[in-house]
Formats: structure tokens, C-alpha cells, sequence
């Protein structure tokens, strides 16, 4: 039976939270539970310079993906991402084979994304989802990704059934890659080596450093599962769910008075500025 999808346009609630500068806020974390996915974190690791640029691929990756959402030819760049993907195979260190095509694992990446979606509506956003929203919502997603045009087998039916199979992954599937190892490195220690401001020298990147990390680190890992940060012992404790909160209620309440041709112009400057960073040679062949 075909999985429910609903209308994708301009007056749909995925437009409407994915064209809001807030829905980008749980994106380390949903890069995260990506890399911790056996088949991900190791086509990233063989096939691309995550470990020369931990985060580049997730800047590579907002902009390709928030157009086939928001632009008038997003299928097209769907079939372009998925044809990036085709050459993107091996063996993981276990010996394990893995292609980023294969069903469960492709629709894994785009679960995180809308995963984030939801989360970002939740802890971000001021209105409150009712159960209806939910469905409606989980609906535009599926739509959102039969643009790939790849297969519908792994989509659950319904967001209840998406929510179960996801903490399922999470629980029992995720491990710790060495991609996935790296990046939690870096989001709780900070890295030399990875710029914060696009612009200014020395000076102003510690500058950023100090005001900065803290505030990224306490999203990130605020905004992962639970049973995510237990299974892989991510520091969390009472003081930082407290500054987490704060941040989001900040999110929540200082949005309010944020115009909304502001917000829109702010999120499109932002993916504009980070698609024109975009490397030409997004993959590498594997050796």
C-alpha cells in the first residue's frame, strides 16, 4: 500500500518551518545521528574529506537538501542528489559492506531530516504542533523525499510509526564510526583546525571561540535523543539541560518579535552564502 503524502507548496507547514532560520538549529545533531550510521559513517569516511573538514559535508549537504523543499524544480535537484550517491559504495572497517543507495540507509539520512524538523518545531519554535499538524506534516515530508525518486520501501506510513522505528534505530542500530567518533571529538572539545567566522582574522575567530562553542555544543547534543547520548556517553548533565533550555525559550520568545521578512531573507542569505562554498568535487573517487 503507497505510504500518505500531502500537497508540498508555499502554504504547507514543512515550507513554512523549513523556510524559518530555527529549523536549522538541530542540524549538528542530525548530522551526528547520520554519521553514526554504520553505512553513512563510512561511505562519508571512504568517499569524501570528512576528516580533513569534519563539517564540511554538512555545509555542503543544507543547501542541496533545503532546495528540494523550497525551489520550483526541486525534484530535479532531488534526482541529483540521489545520482551523486551512485558511486558511493565499499566496505566499512569491519568489512561490511554498505552503498549509499540501499534502501534503509539512504531513507536514514532523510529520516534525521525531518527528525530535525519536528525537533526544531518542538524546541524552537513558539506554536505548539497538535496531532493533526503532526500527521500533516510527516505527510509533506514523505512527498518531500518521493522527490529523490528512489524507493518508498523503508518509509513508515505514519508518524507514529516513524517515531517508533527511529528511536528503534537509534537504540539498537547506530554505532560509533570513526566519522561519527571524530565529529564528537570536535563538539566536545573544539578544534583549532575548524573556522567559526567566515571573515576576520585570528583576533575575531577566538573571539568567536569563546561566545560561541558553548552555545553550539549545548544544542547539539541538547537536541540528540536521549537514548542517543546514554548509548554513546555523551557528556550531558543538570547544568547543561538548564542552558539548553534557556537557549530554546530564548529561541521561542525572541522569534516573536523577529519580522518574518527577516527571518526568511536571514535563512536564504544563510544557505546562499553556504552553497557558494560548496566544493565542485563533492566526492572523491575511493581508492
Amino acid at each position: 500500500m503507497p505510504v500518505p503524502t500531502a500537497p508540498l507548496g508555499p502554504d504547507s507547514l514543512l515550507w513554512k518551518y523549513a523556510g524559518d532560520l530555527r529549523s536549522l538549529m538541530p542540524g549538528a545533531a542530525a548530522g551526528l545521528l547520520q554519521l553514526l550510521h554504520p553505512g553513512i559513517g563510512a561511505g562519508v569516511a571512504e568517499h569524501s574529506a570528512f576528516f580533513d573538514a569534519p563539517f564540511d559535508r554538512i555545509y555542503r549537504s543544507v543547501p542541496r537538501i533545503w532546495a528540494t523543499i523550497l525551489t520550483p524544480d526541486a525534484q530535479r535537484r532531488g534526482h541529483e542528489i540521489r545520482d551523486l550517491h551512485r558511486g558511493i559504495g565499499g566496505a566499512d572497517e569491519h568489512g561490511r559492506r554498505y552503498h549509499a543507495l540501499e534502501p534503509d540507509t539512504f531513507w536514514w539520512a532523510h529520516a534525521t531530516f525531518t527528525w530535525e524538523i519536528f525537533k526544531a518545531a518542538e524546541l524552537f519554535h513558539p506554536r505548539t504542533l497538535t496531532a493533526e499538524d503532526h500527521e500533516t506534516l510527516y505527510a509533506e515530508t514523505v512527498t518531500w523525499y518521493s522527490r529523490y525518486g528512489v524507493s518508498m520501501r523503508p518509509v513508515p506510513p505514519d508518524y507514529a510509526t516513524f517515531q517508533s522505528r527511529f528511536w528503534h534505530i537509534c537504540a539498537k542500530e547506530l554505532e560509533l564510526t570513526p566519522a561519527a567518533a571524530r565529529a564528537l571529538d570536535i563538539a566536545r572539545n573544539g578544534s583549532e583546525t575548524i573556522s567559526l567566522m567566515p571573515v576576520g582574522g585570528a583576533a575575531l575567530e577566538r573571539a568567536g571561540r569563546l561566545v560561541a562553542e558553548r552555545p553550539l555544543r549545548l544544542v547539539t547534543f541538547g537536541c540528540l535523543p536521549q537514548i542517543v547520548r546514554q548509548r554513546f556517553d555523551v557528556p550531558w548533565n543538570a547544568a547543561d539541560q538548564v542552558g539548553f533550555a534557556a537557549i530554546a525559550l530564548a529561541s521561542r520568545q525572541g522569534y516573536r518579535i523577529l519580522p518574518t521578512r527577516l527571518n526568511h531573507w536571514t535563512l536564504r542569505n544563510t544557505l546562499r552564502y553556504i552553497g557558494s562554498h560548496t566544493r565542485d568535487d563533492r566526492y572523491r573517487p575511493a581508492a
